[in-house]
């Protein structure tokens, strides 16, 4: 029945994520640790905490980082009123391996590095054969700066990788999320791309 085609395509999901990862590799350790915890747009003290779940292969979710998200950091975030907190929950291979990239940036780069993968979606998410995800992000990932030593060792880190699926879990289980964006304010969540009348009614009513 239903629930059997989903187990089946559970195991094929996964199977195809761990195709992507079969990477043999020395030692992935490095020295500057990656933590895949969520990461916090503005100040860690403001008020109200809007917690965004986001899959990088999402056209909806680039779309609200390039038109709805300047507009939330200049009237919330840069103000002191609200803070940020991105979690990651992908949707498939691409999305994981975007995160995976993103969080290897490190943290003082790594909102710089979600807005660069979202503006430049149509370049790496989508191609025809999925194994060419890798090689179109390491392109992306060295124009931005980082080495194809790092990018390699970034793209083998199960505990990453690990992480990030877990990640998507607690979306699931705490906060029943189901799709996204999927925004969180005040415990309440918000699929979809909220109006800016309707983000700023929530955030004043939690206190922003």
């Amino acid at each position: 029945g239903d629930r059997h085609s989903m187990i089946r395509l559970r195991i094929a999901a996964l199977a195809f994520i761990a195709l992507c990862f079969a990477i043999p590799v020395a030692n992935a350790a490095d020295d500057n640790a990656i933590d895949a915890s969520a990461k916090v747009l503005g100040d860690p003290n403001a008020p109200v905490t809007i917690i965004e779940y986001a899959s990088l292969s999402c056209p909806h979710c680039a779309k609200f980082h390039a038109e709805a998200l300047p507009w939330l950091k200049e009237t919330f975030i840069d103000t002191g009123r609200a803070k940020l907190e991105f979690r990651d929950f992908p949707l498939n291979a691409p999305a994981l391996m975007g995160s995976m990239l993103a969080h290897c940036a490190g943290p003082k780069q790594y909102f710089a590095y979600l807005n660069f993968l979202f503006k430049k979606q149509p370049q790496w998410a989508f191609p025809e054969d999925p194994k060419d995800v890798k090689d179109n992000l390491k392109v992306l990932a060295m124009q931005a700066g980082m080495t194809g030593d790092r990018f390699e060792a970034c793209m083998a880190d199960e505990s990453l990788q690990n992480a990030i699926i877990d990640s998507r879990r607690v979306g699931i289980e705490e906060h029943d999320v189901q799709s996204t964006p999927s925004f969180v304010i005040d415990g309440e969540t918000i699929p979809g791309i909220p109006t800016e009348q309707d983000l700023t009614e929530r955030i004043e009513a939690a206190g922003g």
